[in-house]
């Protein structure tokens, strides 16, 4: 299934690279650090590494093993970002002298707890567009404009897939048995790169609905979507450019619990007031399924692995979105603020309405 975009305008043509210099990364802790106890907090800025690259080299230094260092995401590679991580306090003093190329510890303070996965709020960007002409740079205004107001849908971004795109296939074999991978840290990245493929596959069906929602009459949508017609009156009447199913498992926005969406007026006054969004499956043990018209979609994209599942959100909302056109460099500035687990070239690509090489 090609990829579908949740903009109606046509494809943007502009340079994007992933760099030092166009693509910063400021990861915004999900939590105020107390100043005091055993953990120190280091604030650090890293380019041209990812943030595992990063963690080896800390390591090394300080004569640690890995995990011993508390990190709460990954950042990209190919770019400069900022974000937290946690050791010891008794290493605190070897940490002085650390120098680095590609690193600058920018900051230190103290914490009762390590940081863990999870433990950020959201990552705030700064992107440089090039070779920018001035109708292209209105089209991203109108772009910006609808993503604020609107959100966009959440897939996994290119760098999920590896290098070559081609992870969830290996994945795929390993979850089903077809092809073994000793190395536990491996086999669960291939695993989770399927997963990902069949969710934003599911996605891009949903925004294909969506489309169709949008585009045809009731009569003529009682063929192509294989629904009763009081069911695409339903959709047909929703405000908000993601069409709800009855059976939606739906979570409470930003964070919070997930529970069954009933088509009450209720819900869809939450859902378009951003108080809850609608979620997608990541397939496997202990994942809570969907359920009528929403599961009869979904278990195309679902698959009995030995891995286990959970549910990720189908369409968030960027903050804070900022755009700045430079004609004379034929240049334009992004700042947004996104929820964490969400990529910043998802939203490129939307603007773009096309795959980034």
């Amino acid at each position: 299934m090609d990829r579908f975009y949740s903009l109606n305008h046509a494809s943007i043509d502009f340079h994007f690279k992933q760099s030092p210099r166009d693509f910063v990364v400021d990861e915004i802790p999900l939590y105020e650090f107390s100043g005091e106890g055993e953990h120190l907090i280091l604030h650090v800025r890293k380019k041209n590494l990812s943030t595992m690259e990063l963690i080896g080299i800390l390591a090394k230094y300080l004569g640690i093993k890995n995990k011993e260092i508390g990190y709460a995401g990954l950042k990209d590679k190919h770019a400069m970002t900022k974000q937290y991580i946690s050791v010891h306090k008794k290493h605190e003093e070897l940490l002085e002298k650390f120098e680095h190329e590609n690193v600058k510890i920018l900051s230190t303070t103290y914490h009762n707890n390590k940081i863990r996965i999870g433990h950020l709020s959201s990552n705030r960007f700064y992107i440089r567009l090039k070779k920018v002409n001035p109708t292209d740079a209105k089209k991203i205004d109108e772009a910006l404009k609808n993503i604020s107001s609107q959100g966009m849908p959440n897939f996994f971004g290119y760098q999920r897939f590896g290098s070559d795109g081609n992870n969830h296939i290996d994945g795929e074999k390993i979850a089903k048995g077809e092809k073994k991978e000793r190395n536990v840290k491996v086999r669960k990245l291939l695993i989770s790169a399927y997963q990902s493929h069949l969710f934003n596959l599911w996605l891009s069906r949903r925004l294909e609905i969506n489309s169709l929602v949008a585009s045809f009459s009731l009569d003529e949508l009682e063929n192509l979507l294989n629904l009763p017609k009081n069911e695409i009156k339903k959709l047909k009447e929703q405000k908000h450019p993601f069409k709800l199913l009855e059976g939606d498992v739906m979570e409470h926005y930003p964070y919070g619990r997930l529970f069954e969406f009933d088509q009450s007026e209720h819900d869809f006054e939450r859902f378009n007031s951003r108080d809850i969004s609608v979620t997608g499956l990541l397939c496997g043990k202990k994942a809570r399924l969907s359920s009528g018209y929403a599961r009869e979609i979904e278990k195309d994209f679902d698959d009995n692995i030995n891995a286990d599942g959970t549910r990720r959100y189908g369409w968030v909302y960027p903050t804070d979105v900022e755009g700045r056109f430079n004609a004379q460099e034929a240049q334009y500035e992004l700042n947004f603020t996104l929820p964490k687990g969400s990529y910043a070239t998802v939203l490129i690509e939307e603007i773009a309405k096309r795959k980034l090489d």
